[in-house]
């Protein structure tokens, strides 16, 4: 009942009467309750519903948290017994619902769509409340795209709230199998969280996108005042009952001291509006002299009884503006080095420094080798484009020494315009990438080089899976996302072992979050190794990394998620979004697949690294 709360959730149905100590937590905690007849997809009789009925409602009657009666789970009703809910409750004589039915008052409607309800939603009269509305099978789309159904409903006066399938994964200790826990392959892994209670993504994404605070998109700029735009959706309680803090913390990089990373240098109190539900106002904090000083403005409110509700967190510099600032702060090295050197024959292209030697294949512009004081680093078969096409150039192609290093510009034809790779002296490799700048793709293409659909757009490249034993990085984070799935996570720090979780069916080695999948909003990451560990730095903002390929759950019906691209390793400006049930057209605008029409004068797309692979 406490995880539930935590979520900020306020309503609970299950498909038969439950525990009564379970009714007794909801009645205390103040969470609502629709108490179900069981049945799923066929009824009982006339005479065993009856008495099922009396048995469930003379012993629930007197629970406050009971709002409705159900007559069991879709389909699961006898129209004949609908009365006696009445008969029993006469006092109170509460609704009567058929789930996932248009019966009697209210539109119930289970897993609509989107855009459902043409003459019901849409011009209905009926309370609408769809008793399932997402579905969390194997981390699917339990939180995903929530804010945009949840926007879109509450446009109606009629939309009372709706239910998420299910609360945790069912996964019952088989005593006649050895002890382990089963949940019958892909019958019941349908959790938020899971069979233990252990908390998935999606458990953090509903918390946030149902959370009783709301705050408007917000981006600190060089104007930012400590104000910023707050919406109260609670039912009745005015956010003056409420509170909300702030804290300033810095986040070091790896080429300071990344261990410093999370320190708080500055914290207070947010005056809230005193607003009433359903209004929108502004919340505001003294900025602390040291506020420029940090890196990441982490926001918490919480409730009249001093209860959490959400966090946010925004970064105090864009990625290019901190990178370049936390450059500036790196001690320079005292030890002289040798110019670094770009050399080019018919079998290689190659940038040399002290420390790290990168060769390219002159045919393909691709990375063959990297070499960091005597050591392979298994970095390469990259760039590959993803979501696009592109074709290497290697007569326009060149290479260069330079006082800032050693230089080999890679010119392509199609989606990239160039790539230049830049080794400092120091043995940092810079990768400029320009995208999506030509109409014309340069000549060739005939416009025809870019996915009209954009599911993954950037590049990749290979990195042994079995060499990393961790990643630390800075971003959004510590659980992986799709592109509607990103609330629940926040900048800051990160830290996670390598693990091979298959949500909703390791269940004897339920390790969270999970290690591999796309992460949002990468300014730094560290793959750890004991032999070739290597850091990417973002220059540019939105940038999602993508590390290794979850393995699907053996007992899938279906693949659960979409494709990933090829490769290992992948940084991309556009990513997937999860399906939750539905087909992905269903699911709502911020599901959708990209799209992008390139004009002349377009400045493009950027995407721009600088890798640390030195030993």
């Amino acid at each position: 009942a406490l995880l539930i709360k935590e979520m900020n959730m306020n309503a609970v149905r299950s498909h038969y009467p439950p525990d009564e100590h379970f009714l007794d937590m909801c009645d205390s905690l103040g969470l609502v309750y629709i108490d179900e007849l069981s049945g799923w997809h066929g009824r009982y009789d006339t005479e065993t519903g009856a008495r099922l009925i009396r048995e469930m409602v003379e012993r629930d009657v007197n629970h406050p948290s009971v709002i409705l009666w159900s007559n069991g789970n879709e389909g699961g009703w006898n129209t004949d017994n609908d009365s006696l809910f009445c008969k029993y409750d006469k006092f109170q004589r509460r609704h009567v619902i058929h789930p996932w039915a248009d019966f009697d008052g209210l539109d119930t409607h289970h897993y609509p769509a989107y855009l459902t309800g043409v003459a019901r939603f849409t011009n209905g009269y009926k309370v609408f409340m769809p008793t399932e509305f997402m579905h969390a099978m194997y981390d699917q789309g339990g939180g995903a795209g929530l804010r945009d159904f949840w926007d879109r409903w509450m446009t109606n006066p009629m939309f009372a709230g709706g239910f998420i399938w299910v609360f945790c994964d069912e996964a019952p200790k088989r005593s006649d199998k050895g002890g382990i826990l089963d949940s019958d392959k892909s019958n019941a892994p349908d959790g938020v969280v899971g069979p233990r209670r252990e908390k998935e993504g999606s458990y953090y994404a509903i918390r946030a996108q149902w959370s009783p605070i709301q705050l408007k998109p917000l981006l600190i700029t060089d104007h930012f005042d400590g104000s910023f735009l707050v919406t109260n959706e609670y039912t009745y309680t005015n956010l003056d009952k409420c509170r909300m803090t702030y804290k300033i913390r810095t986040c070091e990089t790896p080429l300071k001291n990344a261990m410093e990373s999370g320190k708080v240098i500055a914290e207070g109190h947010v005056q809230l509006p005193a607003i009433t539900p359903g209004e929108t106002g502004k919340a505001r904090f003294t900025l602390p002299a040291s506020f420029r000083e940090g890196d990441v403005l982490e926001l918490e409110a919480f409730d009249k009884e001093g209860k959490s509700i959400c966090n946010w967190t925004y970064p105090i510099r864009l990625a290019k503006q901190y990178f370049d600032h936390k450059m500036a702060q790196t001690p320079m090295t005292p030890e002289a080095v040798q110019p670094a050197t770009a050399t080019q024959t018919a079998t290689s292209i190659e940038l040399k420094s002290d420390r790290v030697t990168v060769t390219f294949d002159p045919a393909t512009g691709m990375i063959s080798r990297i070499i960091s004081g005597g050591t392979e680093v298994p970095f390469k078969d990259g760039p590959v484009a993803v979501g696009m096409k592109m074709r290497y150039e290697p007569t326009l192609s060149y290479v260069r020494n330079s006082n800032e290093g050693a230089v080999y510009c890679a010119k392509y034809k199609g989606a990239a315009d160039s790539i230049v790779w830049r080794l400092t002296d120091k043995g940092l490799l810079y990768m400029d990438a320009i995208l999506l700048n030509r109409a014309s793709g340069g000549g060739g293409f005939d416009d025809a080089f870019m996915d009209s659909k954009v599911f993954n757009l950037g590049l990749t490249f290979s990195y042994p899976e079995k060499n990393c034993s961790g990643m630390k990085w800075m971003g959004r984070g510590p659980y992986r996302v799709w592109k509607n799935r990103i609330p629940g996570t926040n900048y800051g720090v990160w830290h996670k072992d390598y693990n091979n979780t298959i949500t909703g069916e390791s269940f004897e080695n339920l390790v969270y979050p999970e290690f591999k999948g796309y992460h949002a909003n990468m300014y730094w990451a560290t793959l750890e190794s004991d032999t070739t560990p290597f850091t990417v730095y973002s220059r540019n903002d939105g940038i999602f990394f993508h590390v290794f390929t979850p393995e699907e759950p053996k007992g899938r019906v279906k693949d659960t998620m979409p494709k990933f691209p090829e490769g290992d390793i992948s940084f991309l400006l556009d990513i997937p979004a999860i399906c939750s049930f539905k087909p992905i057209e269903q699911q709502g605008p911020n599901s959708q697949p990209g799209n992008i029409r390139i004009k002349s004068g377009d400045e493009g797309l950027h995407l721009n690294l600088m890798f640390d692979f030195r030993q």
